[in-house]
């Protein structure tokens, strides 16, 4: 069941890491919201299918291809939405998963810099680039996207974890900062989700153990992150700042 939340009507949202799985399923229910969207991705074709889609189901996007980890580029697309969109409400930084699992004795330090700089380096920059606008109005929404490898120790690499433990405390401590300016953070933390990558690459079986795992009994949806970051964006959270939730089934617990 999708919860409806009115007050996100004409928001502005730029959501990072947008033209596929997690980022794309969220653009498009924060559009059946009724708010204004731009999606951002390396991906044009991609970003393409994502904003027809939106405007075929009579929502309103644009798109900004851009490498999130390249503040110019990033200046390029504050600046393309503001001009078309307007001030941003909220900013979802939901680029990143470099997860793929590599024994940490094989870890090379040109892949540690790789994994950092687009799990980690990519939402500071990000989050640099939209943040001085949210203070000067003195509002504004910024969620953040970690893992369940941040929260405890998994299957993914090394650099992987590390960047997304460091996404909880960037959460953390950048609400406590801009919390007194009007101004929200918070982290979704989602562990296994059947995403098409995850459907693509992880077989039937396997899908199954893992699904064991979770005391619910089953791996998440996107929807199931989507409606996170709604409710998260939404006024129904006005209280809710510096928080990371673990979109887990139980798995995660604290």
């Amino acid at each position: 069941m999708t919860a409806d939340h009115p007050d996100l009507a004409d928001k502005v949202v730029v959501i990072t890491g947008g033209s596929r799985g997690i980022g794309a399923r969220t653009a498009r229910a924060f559009a059946a919201q009724r708010a204004k969207i731009c999606v951002v991705g390396r991906d044009e074709h991609a970003l393409t299918s994502v904003v027809s889609g939106i405007a075929e189901a009579g929502g309103t996007a644009i798109d900004a291809a851009a490498d999130v980890t390249d503040t110019t580029a990033l200046e390029t697309v504050r600046a393309r939405v503001e001009s078309r969109l307007g001030p941003v409400d909220v900013l979802a930084a939901f680029a990143g998963g470099q997860g793929m699992p590599v024994a940490s004795q094989d870890l090379t330090e040109e892949r540690w810099r790789e994994v950092l700089d687009s799990d980690l380096t990519s939402v500071f920059l990000t989050v640099k680039t939209f943040l001085p606008s949210m203070l000067e109005r003195g509002r504004g929404t910024i969620l953040v996207m970690s893992s369940a490898a941040g929260r405890q120790p998994s299957q993914a690499n090394l650099a992987y974890g590390v960047a997304n433990a460091g996404l909880v405390m960037l959460t953390r401590q950048l609400a406590a900062e801009v919390g007194p300016r009007g101004i929200r953070v918070n982290c979704i933390a989602p562990s296994t989700i059947a995403t098409e990558k995850v459907e693509a690459h992880m077989p039937a079986e396997v899908r199954e153990r893992v699904a064991a795992l979770h005391p619910l009994g089953r791996i998440g949806t996107m929807d199931d992150v989507a409606q996170t970051a709604l409710f998260l964006a939404s006024e129904s959270a006005s209280w809710l700042t510096g928080l990371t939730i673990d979109v887990s089934g139980g798995r995660i617990t604290g």
